[in-house]
């Protein structure tokens, strides 16, 4: 006598299709961030670590008064919450600054925003497993289309050691940014998740620029750290270089950040990472539109590249890896 018995394979259910809707504010933030390339350039000369001190209060301020209006409770961290929003605050906004102004001493631009174009890897193997899930096998797929499309569109570029370690280091602070993010963006949301991470950076790169900076030029260039030193540093600003600052508080840090952590919180920080891909592309852009060249065929065939990463990574139906 023969018995049959069928066996089939643990079922996983397929990752679900997301809406466009989902997605949108995610490519804004990052179009945004994106263009703050350009904009940057005018800060080069200016007190680093004052002028962001600066540009995040302001940006606390602004989404404080934007919650009150819409009607957003903002809780208060309790815990181990301090320590999850004080790592996105000193990761993502102060040492990601860090490294990026200090890696273009000794690498070319491009360096730097292609070892940040890598974020997707780290995002589609890490933030799944932090949300308590498992890598999609089509966001691991389409990661590394994602990457190679923005390595096309920012090349490459000559570095030396140094350089490679702020390029390793500001790719980190670019995933701490996102992945830090997942253990409180369900209770705090994304306004609460961006309104401490901004606070809390502008404390400490306040605090940094107090004890550790100087004014760049002036008369008080050669006065000793400390508060004088702090104002005398912003006094220093040009009105072009008050104007990024407004840019960069407003824009690219409190309606990029509310929007971003939107997309991490509806699709997962797996999903949204595929979306970094848009930044390299809209520095391209605002490149060109502040009278930069036009961009050449490796920018075109990169652009390509990211839309079918990001067409691969993003739609639904492929089980979990």
């Amino acid at each position: 006598m023969s018995t049959s018995a069928t066996s089939t394979a643990p079922s996983v259910a397929p990752m679900p299709s997301v809406s466009p809707r989902d997605l949108a504010p995610g490519v804004i933030g990052m179009a945004l961030v994106g263009s703050s390339v350009t904009v940057s350039r005018s800060l080069v000369g200016a007190p680093l670590f004052a002028s962001q001190a600066v540009r995040y209060a302001a940006a606390a301020l602004i989404l404080i008064a934007l919650a009150r209006v819409a009607g957003v409770p903002l809780l208060r961290p309790r815990g181990r919450e301090w320590l999850w929003l004080a790592g996105i605050a000193g990761t993502g906004l102060v040492l990601f600054n860090v490294a990026v102004v200090r890696g273009v001493a000794h690498a070319e631009p491009a360096v730097i925003a292609v070892a940040v174009a890598s974020v997707p890897i780290l995002l589609g193997l890490v933030g799944p497993l932090l949300e308590g899930g498992r890598p999609s096998r089509r966001v691991l797929l389409a990661a590394p289309v994602v990457v190679a499309g923005a390595v096309l569109v920012e090349g490459t570029g000559h570095t030396d050691a140094a350089g490679v370690g702020w390029a390793a280091l500001a790719l980190a602070c670019e995933a701490g940014f996102t992945l830090l993010a997942v253990p409180v963006l369900g209770r705090h949301g994304a306004w609460g998740v961006s309104v401490h991470a901004v606070w809390l950076g502008a404390v400490m790169l306040a605090g940094l620029a107090v004890f550790t900076e100087r004014p760049v030029s002036g008369a008080a260039s050669g006065a000793a750290s400390g508060p004088a030193a702090f104002a005398a540093g912003l006094g220093s600003l040009t009105a072009g270089q008050w104007a990024a600052v407004g840019y960069l508080a407003v824009l690219v840090t409190a309606v990029a950040f509310l929007l971003w952590y939107r997309t991490v919180a509806a699709v997962g920080s797996g999903r949204a990472g595929l979306l970094t891909g848009v930044a390299p592309l809209a520095a391209a852009g605002a490149g060109m539109l502040g009278g930069g060249a036009a961009p050449g065929p490796a920018v075109w065939l990169g652009l390509a590249v990211v839309i079918a990463g990001l067409a691969l990574g993003l739609r639904g139906g492929d089980a979990r890896a």
